[in-house]
């Protein structure tokens, strides 16, 4: 292959071309994203209180000028005014086509992007510029669109959960996905995301990259739930991740740790009992409901044992295990809970919501564990 070919064929690609659709006859600025030149109307791009409008406010460099000149030189056209001088935008063009689709969109193309019809790389690309130019209403209609199209049932259970393209072609990876969200600050969609990424832990897929994701979006509840998830496949299988680095490894190791101490302290730590008014005695409630919680965990060990560390699933064991304990006493079996204090009656639904309120607690409090020291 001959180097005049090859020069040539660089010149080639290097030539901007006008884009097929928003080359604009009658527009009137004209901008180059990375290729591409589009002339659209500066009117349009200005709408919604866009940041657009301090790009077009700020000065143009002057043609350089000479003390000796009579006569004013004829510079370059300003800057957007020709194919010559277009401004810069340091966009994909996808992107800025997304944008100037739903600037220059007719009513009933607008009204297919919020149904199951609707294109989601095209919502994608609006969204991310929406919210870099500041388009508010746009902003806050796409992310409404975004939401409607993936809370359908089952459209978040076929996205993949990442890939190596930076634009994708079917659609936003669940990566992708959940930083929009977290960046636009879409709680809605963010709720949608993390119950994906929830589900996917709870399957046993995608835990390593779930903690990248909830680490740099500082997702607590997910982020707690994924260490948890990835300690329970023990240290062989986390030391095998390459997703994850030495402090995460750190992490794991001071999350064990720490959920061990928290499994042992269990049975001499009841959750807190709120006795009804009709308790007849609070003191002896208590001290019963303390010894019937070291029953109830010492059969959770028997009918369900586990390692010391899932301490969530203990907590939901013990509590299935106090309800069939409940449900007997209830029927009349020949065995009560604690027969030397008639406490039940009273306050057995409160001992109960108090095990849910404890199982939540540690739930909530998951990713505390997973720190940088022991």
């Amino acid at each position: 292959m001959s180097s005049n070919f090859i020069r040539d064929s660089m010149l080639r690609l290097s030539i901007p071309t006008r884009d097929s659709l928003y080359y604009i006859s009658d527009g009137n600025t004209v901008l180059l994203v990375e290729n591409t030149l589009f002339k659209v109307h500066r009117s349009t791009l200005v709408k919604d209180g866009s940041s657009f409008e301090t790009l077009f406010s700020l000065p143009c460099e002057a043609p350089p000028s000479s003390s000796n000149q009579t006569v004013p030189a004829v510079g370059p056209l300003p800057e957007g005014e020709s194919d010559d001088n277009p401004i810069h935008l340091h966009d994909t063009a996808d992107q800025f086509r997304a944008l100037l689709w739903a600037l220059y969109a007719l009513p009933h193309e607008l009204m297919v992007a919020t149904t199951a019809e609707a294109n989601p790389v095209l919502l994608y690309h609006l969204a991310q510029m929406a919210h870099k130019y500041q388009f508010k209403s746009l902003l806050s209609w796409v992310l409404s669109a975004l939401f409607t199209f993936y809370t359908r049932f089952g459209a978040l259970d076929t996205l993949p959960s990442s890939s190596d393209d930076t634009a994708p072609a079917t659609g936003p990876t669940l990566v992708q996905l959940t930083e929009l969200a977290s960046l636009c600050e879409c709680t809605g969609l963010l709720d949608a995301t993390i119950t994906r990424w929830k589900k996917l832990i709870s399957e046993g897929q995608e835990i390593a990259l779930a903690i990248l994701i909830a680490e740099r979006l500082n997702i607590r509840t997910l982020l707690g739930m994924a260490y948890s998830a990835m300690l329970l496949k023990g240290r062989k299988f986390w030391d095998a991740e390459p997703l994850l680095n030495r402090d995460q490894r750190i992490r794991l190791l001071s999350g064990h740790y720490s959920l061990s101490r928290l499994s042992e302290k269990l049975p001499l730590n009841p959750p807190v009992l709120l006795h009804t008014a009709r308790c007849p005695s609070p003191p002896r409630c208590s001290k019963a409901w303390a010894a019937l919680w070291k029953q109830v965990l010492d059969l959770e060990s028997q009918v369900a044992p586990m390692e010391s560390v899932d301490v969530v699933r203990k907590l939901r064991v013990a509590e299935a295990v106090l309800v069939g304990l409940m449900e007997k006493d209830d029927s009349g079996g020949s065995t009560q809970l604690c027969p030397e204090n008639p406490w039940l009656p009273y306050c057995k639904e409160s001992a109960l919501a108090s095990v849910a309120l404890r199982g939540k607690e540690i739930r909530d409090g998951l990713a505390d564990h997973f720190t940088d020291v022991f």
